[in-house]
């Protein structure tokens, strides 16, 4: 990878093949697996904010630690779809939608 080629792309998935590689890519797949813990770690935390909501009030009402709220909205652990869905819609009163493509 080199600067001039950064310079020089045209958009913004040009960018990451050209930094990651390709989609399919040992390297790109990685990147993208830590963009999408992100996204969720990002959208959790401004979810719980939106709603006045300490990790430990959280926490406290989906029965589980405040830890756990922590280290998901840091994106330093893994988490079950079930998990997702408590937090979110039970927790925080917050419909989740889930496309795959």
């Amino acid at each position: 990878m080199n600067k001039e080629n950064l310079r020089n792309a045209k958009n913004f998935d040009e960018l990451l093949d050209i930094k990651y590689g390709k989609i399919g890519t040992e390297k790109r797949d990685e990147f993208e697996e830590k963009a999408q813990y992100f996204v969720i770690s990002e959208m959790l935390k401004e979810a719980r904010k939106e709603a006045n909501m300490t990790q430990e009030q959280l926490a406290d009402k989906v029965g589980t630690k405040k830890s756990y709220i922590s280290r998901l909205e840091n994106g330093k652990c893994d988490i079950q779809l079930s998990t997702l869905y408590r937090i979110f819609e039970f927790g925080l009163g917050k419909r989740i939608n889930l496309i795959f493509g």
